[in-house]
């Protein structure tokens, strides 16, 4: 098998009320491209849970108290080279001090035998 990633698929975690404008701003920095459709993305409804220490300043909930929010999950591909692009679109629009950002290398259908 021979592998070269030149896509990745990034996962954040949103506040409801805030996916559709952090869906817009990496998608329309380039994310979300699969063939000859962009704007591609999933969410997932999910329970995200934190707990801000004395240094934090949350965008909900309180300091050192442990807190349950309502999320979706967001998923969208990204080539390599506007991945550093894209993520600075995310983080300028995304409200969370600190967003969970997973960035995931894909293989593609030809790297396989």
């Amino acid at each position: 098998m021979n592998v070269n990633i030149n896509k990745v698929k990034i996962i954040v975690t949103v506040p409801l009320k805030n996916v559709e404008e952090v869906r817009n701003s990496v998608c329309n920095a380039g994310a979300g491209v699969i063939g000859n459709y962009t704007h591609c993305s999933m969410s997932t409804k999910c329970i995200g849970t934190f707990k801000p220490n004395d240094n934090a300043n949350p965008y909900i909930g309180e300091n050192n108290k442990l807190e349950f929010v309502e999320e979706e999950k967001l998923e969208f591909v990204c080539i390599c080279s506007l991945v550093k692009k894209v993520l600075a679109e995310l983080r300028e629009v995304h409200p969370y001090e600190e967003p969970a950002i997973d960035i995931v290398p894909l293989l593609e259908e030809s790297d396989f035998e």
